[in-house]
Formats: C-alpha cells, structure tokens, sequence
C-alpha cells in the first residue's frame, strides 16, 4: 500500500504517489492503470481531454464491480478534469456527468478545470473534433463565458455530489489570487508542472499560504531534456541503486507534494510505485535543489499565448 499520504484543507487524505493517464495510447491505458492498481497504486489521474476515459472506466468497473470486488472503490483517490471548452455551469456539470460515464463512477474525489482558458463550447464527449484544438481559424475563445462561470459549475459538481473535491490545474499565482477573490468553495489542489529542473517554489509557497494543495505533473521532464538526464540525478540514482525517474519521483514527494507519473511497462510501473520509499539525503536534497533551472516543458504561451508559469 502507498507509504505517503497527504491530507487536503478539506480533511481528505489520499496516496500522494499518483498513476497518470496522459498520452496513454488506446489499447494500452487499461491495461497501465490495471497494472497500477494492482501493484500498490490507489491514486488515478484522468482527465476528458485525453479521450481514453472510456477504456479506464472498464477496468475500473471490472476492479471495483461485483459483490466482492478486487479492489474497493473508496479506497482509491480518482482525478478528471473539466476541458476548456466547457464553461458554463450546466457545460461543466454535463461535462462531469460525462467523465462519470465514461468512468462507470458515482462519484469523483477530485474534478479539476484543466487549464485556466474558457473556449467555446463543440460538444460532449470531449473527442478531437469537439476540443476546440482543430479549428481552421485557431482557438475560439469564449465570449459569453469567463472563469468565475466556469467556478461556479465546478461549484455546483461539488453541491451536487458529483465530486467530492474541487480543483484547479495550470493556474499561476494571480490566477489563484483572482479565483479565491469569488470563490465560495475555494480550490482544494492547484495541479502543475513541477520537476527537479522548475521546482515551482514561489508558486507553492502561494499555494501553501491559501492551503491549496499540490500535485505535480511531467515530474520527469520530457523526453528529450529534463532531470532525467541530469549526471546529478544519475549519481544519486546509483548511490540507491534505483533509476533517475524514480529520484526525480522521490525528490517530488519530498517536497509535501503528491505526483504523478505514467508507464505503460510493468516493472517501470512497479519501481515508480516504490519511489515514496526512497529516503534522500539532506545533501542529496541539496543537490537537487541546485538544478533549478525554469525548465518548462508543458508551455502554455507557447501552445495557445498566455503564460500560465507565474
């Protein structure tokens, strides 16, 4: 079973040590998460944009169905997210009833707006078609909605019992700052990218001050640059005899936020798992804490023109 836990303003507690479902090719993803799950996982990040919620969902109903179940439901903290192209509160809880579907769920412990930008609604389910990324004249940025409607339909998830927790991702400090201004359900977690080379330390202490809770994601950087092929994170990697991810992981949930990461590979899977275990050194710590460098790998100005890493 996870080793850490971490317990939100709300006073729910959940695996810090997460299972993320982004860029999972269909075909592989339940089979992942299957894997997850029964290795120790009891944490699932899912969101509508990836449209492979359907296939998480029957392993999930196949895990936690029946009158004696694998696996209980209650026991496993489970993540979706709001796209930007619902914005209206009956958008977001359409688009929340949606997830729970494709999901075979009741419930949600966490619903989180995915990113800080409300387009113009095309339709559920979120497909390629429907996701506003593909249109000829570039994105259609909503005129009749903002973020403070898109709010209160997370609101209404929550009153509902749709979710039991509400969130954000990708917001930066002042967004932060502009949403708790009309909140009534403050955010539970800001979910961002964090990783030993962007260690977002001025964004967490925000966070830390509103009691936001954090999780990060990409914590092993990209593919072709990151902490990963760090020689720092390589050494200490040898000196546990463990791979640089699983450092980069052990790093993250030293710092008091939960993570996530993906694999499809078992044993990848597996040593991912067993990286909360991973005790660092203070002078191993200080060491990583040395590679700051503003890494940004998931850009947002770059992708769609507003900055989002404040």
């Amino acid at each position: 079973m996870p080793a850490k836990m971490v317990k939100l303003a709300t006073g729910a507690t959940f695996a810090a040590n997460g299972f993320g479902t982004w860029k999972a090719e269909p075909g592989q993803v339940g089979a992942s998460v299957k894997a997850a799950l029964e290795v120790g996982y009891r944490h699932i990040d899912c969101a509508a944009i990836y449209t492979n919620e359907a296939e998480v969902g029957t392993v999930f109903n196949e895990l936690f169905g029946g009158d004696d179940p694998t696996i209980r439901r209650e026991d496993v903290w489970i993540t979706s997210k709001a796209w930007n192209t619902c914005g209206s509160k009956k958008e977001v809880v359409a688009a929340c009833r949606q997830s729970l579907a494709d999901l075979q769920l009741d419930y949600l412990d966490e619903y989180l707006v995915h990113f800080p930008a409300v387009w113009d609604h095309e339709g559920l389910p979120i497909t390629d078609a429907t996701s506003g990324l593909e249109g000829a004249d570039g994105l259609a940025w909503s005129k009749k909605y903002t973020l403070q409607n898109k709010w209160e339909g997370m609101e209404e998830c929550h009153r509902l019992g749709l979710t039991k927790t509400i969130g954000v991702s990708n917001y930066s400090a002042l967004q932060l700052m502009d949403l708790l201004s009309y909140a009534k359900v403050p955010p539970a977690v800001n979910q961002i990218e964090g990783h030993i080379n962007n260690q977002r330390k001025e964004l967490r202490a925000v966070c830390d001050a509103n009691n936001i809770h954090v999780t990060l994601y990409s914590v092993l950087g990209s593919g072709k640059e990151g902490p990963l092929q760090d020689p720092t994170v390589a050494s200490i990697a040898t000196a546990h005899g463990v791979s640089a991810g699983a450092i980069c992981l052990a790093w993250a949930l030293s710092t008091g936020c939960s993570v996530l990461a993906k694999s499809v590979t078992p044993s990848r899977i597996e040593e991912n798992f067993k990286a909360d275990a991973i005790q660092l050194t203070a002078d191993e710590a200080k060491q990583l804490a040395g590679l700051e460098r503003r890494l940004v790998v998931c850009n947002m100005e770059e992708y769609w023109g507003f900055p989002a890493h404040v």
